[in-house]
């Protein structure tokens, strides 16, 4: 049963959702200038001025932009960047981490794109605060914008929300969490998997405020650790990385023969875990990002949108590389090993017991602010869906909050017992991605023209290139008025 279900999701995530990923990177890629390309340096400058960390102050009610990009690189950077892109190299071979270099180059401007335009076409709620994301874009600019029939965008957003929220259910986090702390200070995997149940309940019970403000404490930490621990890992096999890029080169256009304990890839099987590997790793097309985006204090849409580029650079062009060339350079990538057991044996073999403790520490914390940034997007989901009945509302906030942790330790008791294996996990998690990304992909192919005329206010206004045009309306509430 589950081959077939491998090979559907194999097959969406083969051609249908790979064309649609490619053409409209392409496309907002040249639409745009080229504009990651030839402004890379001002979007990672950008990431540290004033303006960005503090948005001109925290007012109490909303996220400060550093506080918003704090938990959306909280929510990307986790568990995929350490077990996925191990599994991806393992089962793909080393080049599936070109492909996921490719598909992060163009998912900057995608990134880009969706935070801009769930700024814009974010609303105002009563109590001051800003909510936005897909399927207020899909609503505003695909149905009063583009008159889009009720039906169609309808069916878009309801086809998002709902797999947004089946992630609820099937989620890698407390297993790989469980899977690292529990293999490296050898304890039952249910003991981790408990401990990391009740550090989301204490992060979550304070409400979106205090995910921003743990994320923004724990980010710059955990990437620090990993970043600094990798460098070590890399100098260590400094003789090692001539081969380990030629491999990289070499292995995403041929295919690649058996060794060890790889099976073998061809160049179609190596491309789709490179792409599925970088789409579930920093989100950009996914639609979540834009959601906690959207709540962030800012006066210009592609303000945040700049932090949502240097989102995509810092989780898969950093710390993707970092792990996937950890795995290859010290020759585990063909082990046999698969997961978070895989980059942790990686970085044992060259720092010794300390080396896996330190990662698998990272990895708890790494996978609990994925895990608390994902629960502020079920709360911008219900928010939107249940707008208009404030009762319901506050239960279904109630009954999320208890349930959100719960899920995944669920997952990890099954997968444990039943003999699943990390590769398994993450092919549920793949079929996840797959309908969100599709739509929200299309959706923003469609509303490219929005984002295209605030890029080039933005660069007219900030960056003293073209004209400025007094006429733009920066946000769509705004423009009705």
């Amino acid at each position: 049963m589950f081959a077939v279900f491998e090979a559907v999701t194999g097959w969406l995530w083969g051609a249908p959702l790979l064309v649609t990923i490619l053409v409209t990177g392409i496309y907002l890629t040249v639409r745009s200038g080229f504009f990651q390309f030839r402004h890379l340096g001002y979007i990672i400058k950008n990431m540290f001025n004033k303006d960005a960390r503090s948005g001109g102050g925290d007012d109490g009610k909303n996220l400060t932009p550093f506080q918003a990009i704090s938990i959306a690189i909280g929510g990307t950077v986790g568990v995929s960047n350490m077990s996925g892109v191990a599994t991806a190299i393992a089962t793909g071979g080393p080049g599936a981490l070109f492909w996921l270099w490719v598909a992060a180059l163009l998912a900057m401007v995608i990134k880009m794109a969706e935070v801009s335009l769930g700024v814009y076409y974010r609303e105002k709620r009563p109590d001051g605060t800003y909510i936005g994301g897909p399927t207020y874009y899909m609503q505003k600019g695909l149905g009063e914008e583009k008159k889009w029939p009720k039906g169609l965008w309808l069916t878009f957003a309801a086809g998002f929300g709902a797999m947004i929220f089946s992630t609820w259910f099937i989620t890698a986090q407390n297993y790989t969490v469980s899977e690292a702390i529990g293999t490296t200070f050898n304890i039952p995997f249910i003991v981790p998997s408990v401990l990391y149940v009740i550090g989301i309940y204490i992060v979550i019970i304070g409400g979106i405020k205090k995910v921003g403000k743990i994320a923004a404490f724990l980010t710059p930490i955990m990437c620090g650790f990993f970043i600094l621990g990798s460098i070590v890992i890399l100098i260590m096999n400094i003789g090692q990385l001539p081969g380990a890029l030629a491999m990289i080169f070499k292995g995403a256009f041929t295919e690649q023969a058996a060794v060890g304990g790889f099976m073998g890839a061809g160049v179609a099987t190596t491309m789709r875990l490179g792409f599925a590997r970088s789409v579930y790793s920093n989100e950009a097309g996914w639609g979540t990002s834009p959601m906690v985006h959207a709540s962030a204090k800012t006066d210009h849409p592609v303000k945040q949108g700049l932090l949502g580029a240097f989102e995509v650079f810092m989780d898969t062009i950093v710390i993707c590389s970092m792990t996937g060339l950890v795995v290859i350079v010290t020759g585990f990538w063909n082990s046999g090993l698969q997961g978070a057991e895989l980059t942790l044996t990686a970085f044992e073999s060259g720092m010794g017991y300390f080396g896996r403790a330190l990662i698998a520490l990272s990895i708890f914390l790494f996978g609990l602010t994925t895990s608390t940034g994902w629960f502020t997007y079920y709360s911008v989901i219900l928010k939107h869906w249940l707008k208009n009945n404030e009762k319901v509302m506050k239960i279904a906030e109630k009954v999320f909050i208890l349930g959100t942790p719960l899920w995944g330790m669920l997952v990890t008791v099954l997968n444990v017992y039943s003999n699943g294996t990390p590769a398994q996990l993450w092919t549920i998690c793949d079929f996840t991605t797959i309908v969100p990304t599709f739509v929200n992909v299309v959706t923003l192919f469609a509303l490219s023209g929005t984002f295209l005329k605030l890029l080039k206010d933005y660069k007219a206004r900030y960056m003293g290139i073209g004209k400025l045009d007094e006429n733009v309306a920066l946000f769509y509430e705004d423009k009705k008025k």
